[in-house]
Order: structure tokens, then C-alpha cells, then sequence
């Protein structure tokens, strides 16, 4: 039989991957802002709320699926 992998591994890469594509979705969404009409300076303080974002994302990610509790 196949080996059914374990409730930690799938949160892992179910997690990674889910954190990914928000980082994506975000950071692209932040360039498409800087780059249009509000321009790099109008832009900035946006991509200080997507790095703080992100930041917490990642926290999340390794507090739920990393760290050993």
C-alpha cells in the first residue's frame, strides 16, 4: 500500500504553497500600483503594508506549521 503522508508534511507544503501565492498575488499588485499612475512615491507607503503583511504571513506559517510544539 502507498505510504500516506503525515498531517505535519501536508500542512507544510500545503502552507507553503498558499503563502506563496499571496506573496505573489500581493507583490505584484503592489508593483502594478507603483508603476501606474500613482507612481514610486505614491506607491511607498503601500509597499510598507504589503511588507508588514507579509512579514506577518510568514510568521504564521512558521508558528502553525514549522515551530515544534
Amino acid at each position: 500500500m502507498a505510504k500516506i503522508m503525515s498531517k505535519r508534511r501536508i500542512d507544510l507544503i500545503s502552507g507553503a504553497a498558499g503563502s506563496l501565492l499571496l506573496m505573489i498575488f500581493i507583490i505584484g499588485l503592489a508593483e502594478s500600483i507603483s508603476s501606474g499612475a500613482a507612481g514610486f512615491w505614491g506607491g511607498l507607503p503601500f509597499w510598507f503594508i504589503v511588507a508588514f503583511s507579509l512579514g506577518l504571513v510568514w510568521y504564521d506559517f512558521w508558528d502553525s506549521c514549522v515551530r515544534k510544539k
